[in-house]
């Protein structure tokens, strides 16, 4: 039976190199592979992922309103489906991989963030720790050593940010994991 699987972790934690190892493996295996993005990550260009570390693949991306079973269906023949930032997918979306998985027995992997900067749930995380059979921390640290779990915003110069939109793209230069207590901390410091 296949499974939807939640692989989560905070920024800098290698989502996007485990996601684009796992697409590689099961190639070599010669499996077909539908890699997918939503299109509201651009950073590295529309259609494609890429790590940190400069692994990348060409995905297709889709938008909140494109219907994901529909996409499914079009294709000739899939084995596995593997969704980087799934966080900036619709609760509606993620539904549909829960579908594909239930009714046409195809596994979905889906590689994101759990929380953003303000620490609250994402709309496409909080329903994959709903409906999700495994559930996988991918875990890195803060500069402190302890267990990084806040993607902590952070401005030009450096000071942790706590107000915006929940969606604001950036890599290292925008963003910072760090552990709670660092995060407080900062917060803490800047105040005074």
């Amino acid at each position: 039976m296949a499974k939807l699987y939640f692989k989560y972790g905070a920024m800098g934690s290698s989502k996007t190199a485990q996601a684009l190892i796992t697409k590689f493996n099961y190639e070599e295996r010669g499996m077909k592979v539908w890699l997918v993005k939503p299109s509201t990550d651009s950073r590295d260009g529309k259609n494609t992922v890429m790590s940190r570390i400069g692994l990348s693949a060409e995905a297709q991306a889709l938008s909140l309103t494109d219907d994901i079973i529909s996409e499914f269906r079009k294709r000739e023949h899939t084995d596995v489906i593997i969704a980087d930032e799934c966080q900036f997918f619709s609760e509606d979306q993620i539904d549909q991989f829960r579908y594909i998985v239930d009714f046409l027995n195809i596994p979905v992997l889906c590689f994101g963030l759990r929380t953003d900067f303000r620490t609250r749930l994402f709309p496409g995380s909080r329903r994959l720790f709903e409906v999700a059979d495994s559930i996988t921390e991918i875990k890195t640290i803060c500069e402190c050593g302890s267990k990084a779990i806040v993607n902590a915003r952070i401005d030009g110069e450096g000071r942790v940010l706590t107000e915006g939109e929940q969606v604001f793209l950036g890599g290292n230069d925008s963003y910072i994991a760090m552990c709670h207590a660092c995060y407080i901390k900062a917060q803490k410091a800047q105040k005074e």
